[in-house]
């Protein structure tokens, strides 16, 4: 069957991991002690607070505590919800103020704008929240590519390296698996994808093969009407 639908990965598929690694978690850990404390009485961000605590498992933590849980997560890569949309809230801000500019490689640039415009639909799949992903797209380096896709989705899916995942997210698309394309530089994710029956292709851009799967090194090369 041919493919419909193409879903991609952010982090060392379409933007560099050191963009996340050395611009994006940086500009969280220095801002978001201030940004819990000027906005903790919000109820966006008291539901993300109350959420720290049940996964914590410090139901009388206060504020003060709630960032120090934060930032242990940030410096540990933990890949918790709460905190996620917390980091979108305040890359919001930096993005807005034009300190942030989300970084998108060219290649990635040029075949989602080509894939969008011969009629592919194009989603998004990352353990950054929604918010966040929008917010590289949006405002990116490019300009705004946030027209080019049809959807987004986060690990409110489920975890990026389970198959029921990956079920869930066709089932939301509304097309069976063997029409979607899953491009990730994860070998893990694209396993737990292809057993839910999505074609896969990997990305290693610094070159080498993710085992089990068709893998390339840039946007370039990769042609979905060959499925």
């Amino acid at each position: 069957m041919p493919i419909k639908a193409i879903l991609t990965d952010i982090e060392g598929t379409t933007s560099a991991v050191s963009f996340v690694f050395d611009v994006l978690f940086p500009y969280a850990a220095a801002h978001l002690p201030d940004y819990v404390r000027q906005h903790a009485a919000e109820l966006v961000v008291a539901e993300q607070l109350a959420a720290v605590r049940a996964d914590s498992g410090e139901a009388n933590a206060d504020s003060e505590r709630c960032i120090e849980i934060l930032l242990g997560w940030i410096a540990e890569d933990r890949k918790a919800t709460p905190l996620k949309a917390l980091q979108g809230m305040v890359w919001e801000q930096g993005y807005r103020a034009g300190q942030l500019k989300g970084h998108v490689y060219p290649d990635a640039v040029d075949a989602l704008r080509q894939w969008h415009a011969e009629g592919y639909q194009l989603y998004v799949y990352s353990s950054g929240s929604i918010q966040a992903q929008k917010l590289i797209f949006g405002c990116s380096e490019a300009g705004d590519l946030s027209p080019l896709f049809s959807g987004y989705f986060d690990t409110t899916s489920g975890p990026k390296r389970e198959a029921g995942s990956y079920q869930r997210i066709a089932a939301a698309i509304g097309l069976p698996g063997e029409e979607i394309l899953f491009l990730s530089d994860v070998v893990q994710e694209l396993d737990a994808a292809q057993q839910a029956g999505l074609q896969t292709i990997g990305l290693a851009r610094e070159g080498g093969v993710l085992e089990g799967h068709d893998t390339v090194a840039s946007f370039a090369v990769i042609d979905p009407a060959r499925f």
